[in-house]
Formats: structure tokens, sequence, C-alpha cells
């Protein structure tokens, strides 16, 4: 908990930077400047709205892979340095579906966290779908980089667990025997909430590490959820309309963050 809430501060609102569709996957509009120019609009009206932090993602790149293509991490790597100098506050970095690759572009851009599905065996919409936190955290120790913080996604979108253990027991293990740095407690699908008994039976069982609402947290609900969250990791309530593949809403982000000082007390 220490060194993320040196790094984040406490009840942290980590705002996605959602990058357009990269080359070679199936929704390239053939531009990587169109890339580059939308996620700076973006990540701009975001640190204007005072979000504590960013994460970046290739959340357009349906359908999703287990491992990345090169293309799409090293085309990642790029927008993030065209962005470094205009980059104010933490941030982290999310390659889906793939933990290495993931581990790779935060090492390459200096990036503070990294979110994966690092731990556990699912049943997917990519198929069967397993954790590789070993190869992961062996790899943030060869790149020389164990000050990288890893947030755990133990309820992943898109899937569901094959393991029969419960939600809470998948989470104490993911600490214990994956050391997780945080947990993150997701809904079914980008933009749906996790129920909040869910975020406060994982919190309950982990006092001492941050526990975080993953998706689906929105301008309503923000207060309830930080009642019982560490943070919260958002997307799709910052965005025109409400709709995930939009652009980032200066309004509707600066709502959010009034909301969240609010509820945080100052």
């Amino acid at each position: 908990m220490q060194r993320f809430e040196a790094l984040l501060g406490k009840k942290p609102v980590i705002a996605m930077v959602h990058l357009k569709a990269l080359p070679g996957t199936p929704l390239y509009e053939g531009d990587v400047e169109l890339i580059v120019e939308t996620a700076r609009h973006d990540l701009l009206a975001l640190q204007e709205a005072r979000v504590d932090a960013v994460m970046f993602c290739n959340e357009n790149d349906r359908p999703y892979e287990i491992v990345a293509g090169p293309a799409s991490t090293a085309t990642m790597a790029y927008v993030i340095g065209r962005l470094r100098k205009d980059i104010e506050v933490p941030f982290g970095v999310d390659v889906l579906w793939d933990p290495l690759a993931t581990i790779a572009l935060a090492a390459a851009t200096g990036a503070h966290f990294a979110r994966e599905v690092f731990t556990g065996l699912y049943g997917s919409d990519m198929g069967l779908w397993q954790g590789r936190a070993a190869e992961a955290l062996r790899y943030r120790r060869l790149l020389d980089r164990n000050d990288l913080l890893l947030f755990y996604n133990v309820s992943a979108e898109f899937a569901s667990p094959l393991d029969t253990r419960s939600l809470v027991e998948r989470a104490r293990s993911a600490v214990f025997s994956s050391l997780a740095d945080a947990i993150l407690v997701s809904g079914p699908m980008t933009g749906e909430a996790a129920p909040l008994e869910h975020i406060a039976a994982v919190k309950k069982a982990l006092p001492n590490v941050p526990v975080l609402a993953n998706t689906g947290v929105r301008h309503e609900t923000v207060t309830e959820v930080l009642r019982v969250a560490d943070g919260v990791i958002v997307g799709t309530a910052l965005k025109r309309d409400g709709i995930t593949w939009n652009e980032v809403d200066p309004a509707r982000a600066k709502a959010f963050m009034d909301i969240v000082r609010k509820a945080r007390g100052y």
C-alpha cells in the first residue's frame, strides 16, 4: 500500500487513454499520426481535469489476442514516446492481453505501473486463457524494472474463470503466491461495473493491499465505490456520450473529478 499511495496518492483516479486501432488489426484506419493526435487530445483533456494518473491501452485492437503482435507493442511505444513530453502525471500501460508485451512496453517507455491478467485460467472470447505471472515477474527482473507496480486483474472482462475457487480466494492467492502489487476487480465487459459487494469482499480480505474498481465506474456511482475501493480505473464514463470508443469529453472528465474531490473531502 505504501508504494501505491506514494506514487498515486489516496483513492486515486486512473483514467484511460484508449488508443485507436493499431497497425495490423482489423479496425486500423491506416494513419499512425491520427492515433498519436487522438491520444494527445485525450491525455491533455484528462490532465486538465486533474486526474491522478493515466493508463495507455490498445482497447480498440478487437478481436483481442492473447499474444499481441509485435506491431501493436511497437506502435504503442512510438505513440507514448511522441507524447512523453506532454505526460505530467504517473502513467501505466496495458497491452491486451499479453503480460510479457505489457512488461516490455512499460520498460521501454518508463511507465510507473502495468495492468494485466497475470494469474488464473479462463474460458474467454479468445479461447483458453492462462495467466503468466511467473514469466512476467522474471521478465520484469530481467529488464531491471522491479520498481514497476503490477496491477492484477483477477476477474477479467470477456472471460469466466475455470478456477473453482471464489474471487476472494483467487485474489488472496494472487498476492501471496504471485506477488501482486494491487488487485483489480472488473465487470463482465469494458464499461460494465463490478458488483460493489465483490470489491468490498476482496478489500476485506486484503486490508493492506490496494484494491481498485477496474471497470464501469460512473459519475453517479464513484462516490459509493470510493467508500469501498482504494481507487478506480475509469474510461467509458469520461468519453463523449459515455461511449467507450469516442474521444474524452473534457466536460465529463472535469465533472467526474469534481465529484471525486468532494468524495475525498477536498
